[in-house]
């Protein structure tokens, strides 16, 4: 029987966060700098919620920016807070959670990006795609 490795060892360890504070405009420029979807808020170590680039289209026309824009120009942004558009309920994997596992909790979810804690603190972020390319290496 095939040994399946913990997500470890596919996970991002290089963390892009915000903090509940951050606004909007920051989040979007994030995304957009760092062709990332998703993004923990942390409260220090502590994850305590995930932005996603879809969060932010459901709220404006962040798309209707070209991607190469430094000032945002949207109003919505004013409107609301990362707290208020941020997921809340969590699920979470630690990281010596299998591969099988994660691709388990992913496929029956409707999100893409789930945090790695351990002990509490955010350790790492894996994705749909980390999956996949994963996937494609076993091939």
């Amino acid at each position: 029987m095939k040994t399946i490795p913990p997500i470890s060892t596919i996970m991002s360890v290089k963390i892009i966060t915000l903090k509940k504070d951050d606004d909007l405009e920051k989040a979007e420029l994030l995304f957009k700098k760092h062709k990332i979807r998703h993004i923990p808020v942390v409260n220090g170590d502590a994850i305590i919620g995930m932005l996603s680039y879809t969060d932010l289209l459901r709220i404006s026309f962040a798309d209707a920016v070209d991607e190469s824009e430094t000032e945002i120009e949207s109003l919505v942004y004013n409107m609301f807070t990362i707290e208020h558009v941020m997921a809340k309920n969590l699920v979470s994997v630690s990281s010596d959670t299998s591969i099988k596992d994660v691709a388990k909790i992913l496929s029956k979810k409707e999100f893409h990006a789930l945090p790695v804690v351990d002990d509490g603190a955010l350790v790492g972020i894996v994705t749909t795609t980390d999956l996949i390319n994963y996937l494609l290496t076993q091939l």
